[in-house]
């Protein structure tokens, strides 16, 4: 009995022996006893679902840095298909007979905006016909700069002649003959020439010279 109770109290301790170094031997990072192999690794995270999604590009930003090369252009000169043009007697005129002056209107008929700029040509037309036309000598007066036009919008020019004096046909005080022209051809550099007639008259104008000034968003007197 003794001999048993012995053989089983060592059977006992080396069962323990054995399951205490089989824990031992589960714990992270040991060497297995015989040196082979790797040490075991902590598994590397991977990357939910959801930690992807949470950041795309936002439809804010896509939309901002997309805007930055799309400011728009600036606005062309206006085409002369675009323009209606009139003409008539400006109130602040030279004394006299005839036009003295005349105020030039355009208006943008175009379905987009559109520049004016510049001191215009001036010819007046024989007979009425643009293409008999008599070029005159003009005097710019003023600055220029450009005037954009909205689609309806308007802007304006002043035509000043050398005044006809006197009554009925008049006269010259240079000694020439006053000349009548029915319509004037007016011209703005980029935006073509336009025949112009007054709704009270014609133009009457001595030695083919006159002042004008750039076309301008202020309508002058």
């Amino acid at each position: 009995m003794q001999k048993s109770s012995i053989r089983r109290s060592a059977l006992t301790v080396a069962a323990v022996s054995v399951a205490a170094m089989v824990m031992t031997g589960c714990q992270p990072g040991d060497t297995p006893a015989d040196g082979g192999g790797t040490p075991s690794r902590t598994p590397t995270a991977t990357a939910s679902p959801t930690s992807s999604a949470s950041s795309p590009t936002s439809p804010v930003s896509s939309a901002s840095s997309g805007s930055s090369g799309s400011t728009g252009t600036a606005a062309k000169a206006c085409t002369p298909g675009a323009l209606k043009a009139s003409a008539y007697q400006a109130a602040d005129r030279p004394a006299g007979t005839g036009t003295g002056a005349a105020i030039v209107r355009f208006t943008n008929t175009g379905g987009t905006s559109c520049v004016l700029q510049g001191h215009p040509t001036v010819a007046g037309a024989a007979n009425g016909s643009p293409e008999l036309n008599v070029p005159l000598t003009v005097t710019p007066v003023g600055p220029a700069s450009p005037v954009k036009l909205a689609p309806g919008a308007q802007a304006w020019l002043k035509l000043t002649f050398v005044q006809v004096q006197g009554e009925g046909d008049g006269y010259c005080e240079s000694g020439s003959a006053p000349v009548l022209y029915p319509t004037m051809v007016v011209g703005l550099p980029h935006s073509g020439a336009h025949q112009v007639g007054l709704d009270d008259g014609q133009f009457a104008e001595c030695d083919g010279t006159l002042t004008a000034t750039a076309v301008s968003a202020t309508k002058p007197s």
